[in-house]
């Protein structure tokens, strides 16, 4: 039985609607955080915007802890973490209050300067455009530790040789995805440590037990998961392209075994948890060191419902760093 048949429309499970120029409709207004760059009393974070390309409203929000930990009176430097967020390339920005609220306890909890990258959203650019705006956000926090008028939070209390890439489901897709790009760059005196991985988003043609299993996903039913792809892939191709699927062959898995070590963390009730799994596989037959966190209990994005898992997904994080 077709979608249409079954009555069951993708589109309006995401309250979003397709126009003729290939633009989407968002009906949903998902409620966003105002940055607090001077901070109140009591705050632990504070936080500001930066334009990074004006000419593709490409921008970031920069986290640091208001208490900056120090070793003889001397202000130590902290790890830098570049995020990327959420919502299936389709949904959120860096204001998001989900967002907002995970690049700031990460801040504070780990402790970090977060880099918090606000890529363009699909289908109004699609892939590969996520990850060049992945690139340029990695450059541009690169040239900050470099330039002497580069941004004060990162070139005074950032620490550029343990820079990690970190993102949530199609942001963890970005991560792998751009982690493999930057492996041609040259980042020095940025240096990327490792890469962490929250419940990533990947598919494929062939379906998994854990897709058919959760078919009808409250969050993340089938053909959702399959409206999600086809709005952000390249137009003509489908979901074995290694974008979505890095597990196929082909030559883009001669860099792999180059990678940094990775966390990746994931839950047994997610659709996509036999994915993530086998991506794990992949990556440890090619040699990378992976820190695979998976837990037979939970959802996708129980994280951001249940504060102890995302207490939990945080120690991990902070264990991983340090």
């Amino acid at each position: 039985m077709s979608d249409s048949e079954s009555g069951f429309c993708p589109y309006r499970h995401f309250n979003i609607a397709p126009n003729p120029d290939g633009t989407l409709t968002r009906f949903t207004q998902f409620p966003t955080v105002q940055a607090n760059p001077h901070g109140a009393p009591g705050d632990s974070v504070v936080s500001k915007d930066v334009t990074i390309d004006r000419d593709k409203n490409l921008w970031a929000r920069i986290y640091r802890p208001t208490k900056l930990p120090s070793n003889d009176s001397i202000v130590a430097r902290l790890p830098t973490i570049i995020y990327f967020k959420g919502g299936a390339f389709v949904f959120l920005s860096a204001a998001d209050k989900t967002v907002h609220n995970m690049c700031s306890q990460l801040t504070s909890e780990v402790p970090a300067i977060v880099v918090s990258i606000s890529y363009r959203l699909a289908p109004e650019c699609r892939l590969p455009g996520q990850y060049e705006d992945a690139v340029d956000g990695i450059l541009w926090t690169k040239q900050q530790f470099v330039d002497p008028e580069g941004d004060e939070w990162l070139r005074d209390f950032g620490d550029c040789s343990r820079c990690y890439l970190a993102g949530r489901g199609s942001g963890g897709n970005v991560v792998f995805n751009v982690a493999v790009r930057a492996l041609d760059l040259d980042l020095k005196p940025l240096k990327i440590c490792g890469l962490i991985m929250n419940q990533p988003m990947f598919g494929g043609n062939q379906r998994t037990g854990s897709e058919l299993r959760f078919a009808t996903d409250q969050l993340l039913p089938l053909p959702v998961q399959d409206l999600m792809w086809d709005l952000a892939l390249p137009l003509t191709t489908n979901r074995d392209h290694r974008y979505c699927n890095p597990m196929v062959d082909g030559p883009h898995k001669e860099k792999f075994r180059l990678l940094q070590r990775c966390l990746l963390i994931g839950f047994g009730g997610d659709p996509r948890i036999d994915r993530m799994q086998e991506f794990v596989e992949m990556l440890a037959d090619c040699g990378v060191a992976v820190d695979a966190q998976f837990d037979e209990f939970g959802f996708h994005n129980i994280d951001n419902v249940d504060d102890g898992w995302r207490s939990a997904i945080l120690n991990a994080i902070r264990e991983f760093i340090y």
